[in-house]
């Protein structure tokens, strides 16, 4: 069975690392970098493993990289790269407006998402649903990789003249603005930072996380205003220090 070193964290790495398991042997799951280290042993034991990469998080040095040549590390990056390259592709595609995602696979280089495409696909009018894109756009590259890991085609160069970068979020980020935002932005803001930095909003004098919301022409018991004149309905939110609660149980603790 081919053998793979893997490199992830979070829902990319384990949607793409519960694919690649059923078809390969993974040795090692690197999550930290003192966890490089071990990879390095590895590798210089077994020149004959491969590495593949998901939402790591980490710099990897060159005297790795170095180890993995001439066919590198692997990257399942979830954008149609050089777009979007760096920390945040699928929240910063969701915060653009976007309707269609993308994945590729490329090498990994020293510079940041830079290095040669190896397979790219786009899927279109996914459901803005980041559980939903994370999976499509993981499962994708690892169904890929299943089929292709032992006779890779020619990698393409990327155009670093075309690339767009993200950033990592901060707290500073989660205070929504509905005031001076559309519906659908505001929205979009709730999907994106569902997990990191968590958008928030103060009811009642209350700051409570937003957990779930949707689009509405007409205003209900709890809703945000926007700046175009519709509303963003909360069907489930986390007041700070409490659990998560539906509309109905929010207002009846709250609304008084």
């Amino acid at each position: 069975m081919t053998k793979i070193i893997f490199f992830g964290n979070g829902p990319l790495a384990d949607f793409s690392k519960a694919i690649l398991e059923k078809h390969f042997d993974i040795v090692f799951h690197a999550r930290t970098k003192e966890d490089l280290e071990t990879v390095k042993e590895i590798k210089k034991k077994d020149k004959d493993v491969h590495g593949v990469l998901a939402s790591f998080g980490v710099m990897i040095r060159s005297d790795v990289l170095d180890l993995f040549e001439p066919e590198g590390i692997l990257n399942i990056h979830p954008s149609l790269l050089p777009k979007y390259r760096g920390a945040s592709p699928i929240e910063t595609a969701i915060l653009s407006g976007d309707t269609n995602f993308s994945v590729s696979i490329m090498k990994l280089v020293k510079a940041m998402d830079a290095g040669p495409i190896y397979y790219q696909t786009t899927f279109k009018n996914l459901e803005l649903d980041k559980t939903t894109i994370y999976q499509t756009l993981a499962e994708a590259g690892a169904n890929w990789l299943v089929n292709h890991l032992e006779n890779l085609p020619e990698p393409t160069l990327q155009n670093d003249d075309d690339a767009t970068f993200t950033t990592k979020f901060d707290k500073s980020m989660s205070l929504l603005t509905p005031e001076t935002d559309s519906a659908e932005k505001t929205l979009r803001k709730i999907i994106a930072f569902e997990n990191f930095p968590k958008a928030k909003y103060v009811f009642f004098g209350k700051e409570c996380i937003i957990l779930k919301a949707h689009l509405s022409d007409s205003p209900s018991k709890l809703s945000l205003k926007c700046q175009d004149g519709k509303f963003v309905g909360i069907d489930i939110l986390q007041p700070a220090g409490k659990k998560p609660m539906d509309q109905k149980s929010f207002l009846n603790g709250y609304a008084k």
